[in-house]
């Protein structure tokens, strides 16, 4: 039992002196020290990079600031640094497997093996880009505008190669993969129409109601230049839910008919009150 294990540590240190310890080693040395080379000029070169994409589009959007140009030059600015760092990233990872030793231009020309796989998978990955493309070309949204995708609504934050970002309005920020956008609704292009619905009960005096809001708006549009055109006093509505409503709409720039809304109903809602309208509780939330 000693004799064979004596033969068998024998065995072992015949076989480990065939390796070349001190060229494994220095080896070893050259390939970490070309990885933290390419780790370093990485860095620099995403620095340097980002950089000079920052203040070249930087330089041009404080040329045409206030203007639909720059929403266009925000989208470029964003699309270009995420091309930049899926092109740096790529170089990168070619780098240290060829200081590895893995011989990718072998491997990517012996690839046909899997290309059906990889084709497979990469579908998703094509379509996005492809999608983000034709989004960017035919200028579907830019950075900064207000849109609807889906079922998400909010500023567009980035239009990049494979997703398209989007800040709610609690802030929630979106990722949207640009294969699954099907519709955008840009809402900040054209002038939009605040619609503002006021509940009402069947012994309300409307005739009354309708004067009092006229006079509102006779007396509170001209401090809002935002509004476009007069407000459009539709009369009584039948809601969903089978309630009256007073329908107004009001015609204002894009991105201020939120404010035009909420302020116009506080107004409504003042006047009528302070006339005495009868009016159901729902359209006081504080009381």
């Amino acid at each position: 039992m000693i004799n064979q294990k004596l033969n068998s540590a024998i065995n072992w240190q015949k076989y480990l002196q065939y390796f070349e310890w001190d060229k494994i080693l220095t080896n070893l040395i050259q390939s970490i020290v070309w990885i933290i080379f390419f780790s370093i000029l990485f860095i620099i070169i995403r620095k340097i990079g980002r950089g000079l994409i920052n203040h070249f589009f930087k330089r041009y959007r404080s040329k045409y600031a206030d203007n639909f140009v720059e929403k266009r030059i925000s989208t470029f600015h964003s699309l270009s640094l995420n091309v930049f760092m899926y092109s740096l990233w790529f170089f990168w990872i070619y780098s240290i497997l060829s200081v590895i030793g893995i011989p990718v231009g072998t491997l990517v020309a012996s690839a046909g093996i899997f290309s059906l796989a990889i084709g497979l998978g990469a579908q998703g990955f094509v379509s996005d880009i492809v999608s983000g493309f034709f989004i960017i070309l035919e200028k579907q949204a830019e950075v900064g505008e207000y849109v609807q995708i889906g079922t998400i609504k909010g500023t567009v934050a980035a239009v990049g190669l494979r997703t398209t970002q989007i800040v709610s309005d609690d802030g929630t920020l979106n990722f949207i993969p640009n294969r699954s956008i099907t519709t955008i609704s840009n809402m900040s292009r054209n002038n939009m129409v605040a619609m503002i619905q006021i509940t009402i009960l069947p012994e309300t005096p409307i005739q009354q109601a309708l004067e009092i809001i006229e006079q509102v708006n006779t007396k509170k549009t001209p401090e809002y230049p935002e509004i476009v055109d007069s407000p459009n006093v539709l009369g009584t509505v039948t809601l969903p839910t089978g309630k009256l409503a007073l329908q107004i709409n009001i015609t204002a720039k894009n991105g201020t008919q939120g404010k035009i809304s909420h302020d116009f109903l506080g107004f409504y809602l003042e006047a009528l009150q302070q006339a005495d309208i009868l009016l159901p509780s729902q359209n006081y939330p504080n009381q």
